[in-house]
């Protein structure tokens, strides 16, 4: 079922945890913070909109890096009633898809909680301050692929909060599955 996120809550303070990596080490979130700030993508292995998607997160992290903004993904879904989401799977994922960032296990959904994570993917950029000045998605693309030549809606904003520490104030929110939440959460 698609889920869409709320807007943006512009200066909201980044919540930090430490939680295992499909690397084999575990992570502090702010941690993976550059020196112009963070990107924290809520995605998992199985959703049609973030296997549509996955290349162009990739990229975008890459061509983010050098402009300071660190990038970290968290899976939070209920590995439990969803098996393609479980660790092993992750490393698989992470592994087919050359992730050049963290990938995190959220497995007792405390971030995402946190967060208020409503899909994945749900992306929150934050500025150098780690005030959150992004919530929207990646760009127009569905349960399918767009065109290669659209809007870059995630990159565009983070290059500016890069430069500005302000985020653009129209954003459109982030389209894709709920998160699986555990029923005794």
């Amino acid at each position: 079922m698609a889920s869409i996120p709320p807007v943006c809550d512009f200066g909201w303070q980044a919540v930090d945890a430490v939680l295992p990596g499909t690397d084999g080490k575990r992570h502090s979130v702010l941690g993976q913070a550059g020196p112009n700030g963070l990107v924290v993508a809520f995605i998992c292995n199985h959703c049609p909109y973030v296997r549509a998607v996955i290349d162009r997160i990739v990229r975008d992290a890459a061509d983010l890096k050098p402009r300071g903004i660190g990038f970290v993904a968290v899976n939070s879904n209920d590995a439990s009633a969803y098996p393609a989401d479980s660790f092993d799977k992750m490393k698989l994922f992470a592994a087919e898809r050359g992730f050049g960032f963290a990938y995190l296990q959220d497995e007792d959904q405390t971030l995402a909680r946190a967060y208020g994570a409503a899909c994945t993917p749900d992306f929150f950029g934050f500025n150098r301050d780690l005030k959150l000045q992004y919530r929207g998605r990646l760009d127009a693309s569905r349960k399918e692929v767009g065109p290669s030549e659209m809007r870059r809606d995630l990159f565009e904003a983070m290059a500016e909060i890069a430069r500005t520490g302000q985020g653009p104030r129209d954003q459109i929110a982030s389209v894709g599955c709920s998160i699986k939440w555990k029923d005794a959460a």
